[in-house]
Order: structure tokens, then C-alpha cells, then sequence
């Protein structure tokens, strides 16, 4: 169940982080046009990535913190504040977030920035 529920998440925070990326397509496109460097694009948007993950992920640790005394009761096994639990969800939802800032970015970039101008 709670692997389900991890699942989920994933998929929610590869969506609205590849949604953003490609809102920021034109954005991308006048950097580039401008003479901006691939890896400087890329690095723009992974920047971006990291700093909502690591928000993301600092608030959702706190409150599951906050909430382990509710957890408790309905856990078998395993305390409710777990650290191997706690680093190994956190780590699987930032890196998650990582790729869904990069693989979008990279496709964005490879765009004649000519053709994003023109399109929109």
C-alpha cells in the first residue's frame, strides 16, 4: 500500500514539474537565442528543480513528523519515525523531481530556438 501511495506521488510530482519545464519553453528558446549555452539552460531549470524539491520534500518531512503519533497505532513493525523510512522516501521523491526537471529540459534545448519563437 504505501508503495502504491509512493507511486503516486511520483507520478504527481513528474507531472507538475514537467508541466512547469514546458512552460518555460519559450523562456528557453530566448536564452538560447540570446546565446545562452545548453548546459546553462539545463543547469537554469535543475536549479529550480532542486530548490522546489528540497521545499517540497523539507516541508513533507515535517509533517510527517508531526504527525508520527497518529501513525503509530496503525503501523506493524516499524516505528513511526523510522529514519531509514524517512531518508529512503525523501530520497526516492527528490530524485524523481531531478529527472522530471532534466528530461524535459534536455528535450526543450534540442528545439531550434528560431522555431519556439515563431510557434508561439
Amino acid at each position: 500500500f504505501a508503495g502504491m501511495a509512493v507511486l503516486l506521488a511520483a507520478i504527481g510530482i513528474w507531472g507538475v514539474v514537467s508541466y512547469s519545464v514546458v512552460q518555460r519553453r519559450r523562456e528557453l528558446g530566448i536564452r538560447m537565442a540570446l546565446g545562452a549555452r545548453a548546459d546553462q539552460a539545463v543547469g537554469l531549470i535543475l536549479r529550480a528543480g532542486i530548490v522546489n524539491a528540497a521545499v517540497g520534500v523539507g516541508i513533507g518531512a515535517a509533517a510527517a513528523l508531526g504527525l508520527t503519533r497518529y501513525l503509530g497505532a496503525l503501523l506493524y513493525e516499524i516505528d513511526a519515525a523510522d529514519p531509514a523510512t524517512f531518508v529512503t522516501g525523501a530520497a526516492l521523491l527528490f530524485a524523481v523531481a531531478l529527472l522530471a526537471a532534466w528530461l524535459p529540459a534536455r528535450r526543450a534545448i534540442q528545439v531550434d530556438p528560431a522555431e519556439t519563437l515563431r510557434s508561439e
